[in-house]
């Protein structure tokens, strides 16, 4: 959760109101944040286990009581001292919540954004923009101008890898505006870390400076985002003055001051959608301190081609209000309340998801539905449960009576999940080592690394990259990679590793809730041995250890081919299993064994009416090592768990 530290001085005064710290703490609990501490800067100093002052030093630092509040991670409108209290003020009834209005660009000339497509595609790709009319700044409303960028920075923007903003004064630039990608050395200016000395850089040896420089160290983490791009992304205004240099830092010459009046803001991204949220977000928060308050002029982007044809356009910011519903029942069910349609409405005032209405009900059994106003401040609200919550909180936690539950249960672990601790605890003291791997793969290491052909799986329809294709519908690739990744590890006495996880396999008859899913999860045990010889015996003792601790005998059969060595344990009656040669081309998983050294776990139980296949184990064909690069024999095997049940 991100912490936000505010001057309690500051924030009472905002407020209009002042309080203890008991009875704040007490009113941030009831909003649904947290105070987490009340220090202050020299506290701060003297509890610091890094940095050692003076007492001369300390001295000077301020005795400024300051609030650190912890806020929800998806409520960006809180990160800043103006969101924090108008949400607070709204809560109390002491405001409205204020509606928000894009306004006419008063020169369309200059409120555009042209964006040179194919030279942004390849490193930064969308960029959205604002304009703030005769804001008026003084210290404080600069610093928290500052330090909500630097959260949102931190937290939605990931550190600037998806979206940074650049704030730029409008009286010191020439608009329309061009957002261009160009070679390092021909972008040339003067940054805001050098505006006193004027020095001026090129993009290429800006980023060795704030890579070696140490004044420049809280920009060092920005530089790799682009550094080994062969062109950089530029902000530029109509006679080519550089505005800022995304994501690294913005030029001098458009630097915010206090004087300044009209701000234009410009956001570039790799995600369009969390750009526009960061946008949004910046203007709600300082648009209260424009002349005509919650106003924002737009600014139109286009995206032109190499021959400045417009190929894409769109207008910014977007500071849409959007209707979302959820039934009133669901509502009450959820928090454990009983609040008539009516008065549930206006809970939604005091959560800023006013105005709301009742709707007469769709459906009889779910009853009337609540509309409600979502403000482009609450991007947190996706679903009729996140209407719940807020309701919830301004119904008041404290007011929420508590009831005995009508239904009397014990809770226990689900009886797969007990089965997979038991094994992991008996699977370890064999000597194996636990990995846990990921439940995505590619469809290579899925299928044709092991020697399969290429059937049915759950697939990702836009995958990060080509290791993340498929959900996984075996556990072999996981545990091999793991082998391919420990080659220093030492193979002398066999190296052996094991996991028990989900697969996940298409099935178009499962159901949940009434759905059809069209994929069912399969809870699956596997396991390696690689070392200088195969290790297959080693495999095979495995299986019978783990049907044996399941309690599932072996037939006579079994049991005659295995001589003396067989003691005959508690199982459970009607549960049998053998093993038989996996024959080459008779199952999907035969070509992952080298050929005559595989078999199948064949299981009978009173659950199946015919003997049914659970598993297979075998040694690993010498194609499927190559494919991952193990140079050591190895055996595996691979079985279901849900069928031992």
């Amino acid at each position: 959760m991100p912490t936000v530290g505010l001057s309690r001085d500051a924030l009472f005064a905002h407020l209009g109101r002042t309080y203890t710290d008991e009875e704040f703490d007490e009113l941030a609990f009831e909003f649904g944040v947290e105070l987490d501490e009340v220090t202050s800067e020299r506290e701060e100093a003297t509890k610091s286990s890094t940095v050692s002052l003076s007492k001369d030093q300390l001295s000077k630092l301020s005795e400024e009581v300051i609030y650190k509040i912890d806020v929800p991670a998806n409520r960006y409108d809180l990160l800043c001292i103006e969101g924090i209290s108008r949400s607070l003020k709204v809560f109390l009834g002491d405001m409205d919540a204020p509606q928000f209005k894009v306004l006419k660009a008063a020169d369309e000339r200059i409120a555009t954004m042209t964006v040179i497509k194919s030279n942004v595609d390849t490193i930064r790709p969308y960029v959205v923009c604002a304009i703030l009319r005769d804001v008026t700044f003084d210290e404080p409303r600069y610093q928290s101008f500052i330090e909500l960028q630097d959260q949102l920075h931190r937290n939605l923007c990931r550190n600037r890898t998806l979206v940074a903003i650049g704030t730029h004064d409008l009286e010191e630039v020439k608009g329309p505006f061009t957002y261009d990608a160009r070679p390092p050395k021909d972008i040339n200016f003067v940054p805001l870390t050098h505006t006193d000395e004027g020095r001026e850089f090129d993009g290429a040896s800006l980023m060795e400076h704030y890579e070696t420089d140490a004044t420049c160290k809280h920009l060092k983490p920005y530089v790799p985002i682009i550094k080994k791009s062969p062109l950089y992304p530029v902000v530029l205004d109509s006679d080519g003055t550089v505005l800022s240099l995304p994501p690294i830092i913005n030029g001098s010459k458009s630097r915010i001051t206090l004087n300044t009046k009209n701000v234009f803001i410009e956001c570039t991204a790799t995600d369009v959608t969390k750009a526009n949220i960061v946008l949004d977000t910046v203007v709600a928060m300082f648009s209260e301190y424009a002349a005509v308050p919650f106003t924002v002029e737009p600014v139109t982007v286009n995206y032109v081609d190499d021959s400045q044809k417009v190929v894409d356009s769109y207008v910014s910011p977007q500071m849409y209000a959007r209707k979302e519903t959820a039934s009133v029942k669901m509502v009450n069910s959820i928090i454990g309340i009983n609040v008539d349609p009516e008065p549930m409405a206006t809970l939604c005032n005091k959560i800023q998801l006013g105005p709301a209405r009742v709707l007469p009900a769709t459906d009889q059994d779910e009853g009337p539905l609540l509309e409600v106003t979502v403000p482009p401040t609450r991007s947190d609200i996706l679903h009729a449960v996140d209407i719940a919550e807020d309701i919830g909180i301004a119904y008041g936690y404290n007011n929420i009576v508590k009831t005995v539950p009508q239904t009397c249960t014990v809770g226990r672990e689900q009886p797969l999940n007990q089965l997979g601790d038991l094994l992991r605890e008996e699977i370890g003291r064999a000597g194996y080592v636990e990995v846990l791997t990921h439940g995505l793969c590619s469809t290579h290491d899925n299928f044709t690394a092991l020697r399969r052909s290429i059937t049915a799986a759950v697939s990702l329809s836009n995958p990060a990259n080509v290791e993340y294709e498929v959900v996984r519908t075996t556990l072999l690739p996981g545990l091999l990679k793991c082998l391919q990744h420990n080659k220093s590890a030492s193979f002398s006495g066999g190296f052996k590793l094991f996991e028990i996880s989900d697969v996940v396999l298409p099935d178009n008859e499962n159901v949940v809730s009434q759905t059809i899913v069209g994929a069912r999860n399969s809870r699956r045990v596997c396991a390696t041995y690689s070392g200088p010889t195969s290790g297959f015996e080693v495999i095979h003792g495995l299986v019978d250890r783990i049907m044996c601790l399941c309690e599932v005998a072996p037939t006579k059969e079994y049991v005659a081919s295995s001589g003396t060595a067989y003691v005959k344990v508690h199982c459970k009656e009607g549960w049998y299993y053998t093993i038989r040669e996996l024959k080459q081309g008779t199952s999907d998983v035969s070509g992952t064994y080298f050929p005559g050294r595989a078999a199948e776990i064949v299981l009978m139980s009173p659950n199946v009416k015919e003997p049914m296949v659970i598993g297979s184990f075998g040694i690993l064909h010498p194609e499927v090592l190559g494919s991952f690069d193990i140079s050591y024999p190895t055996s595996a095997v691979e079985l279901n768990l849900d069928s031992l049940l």
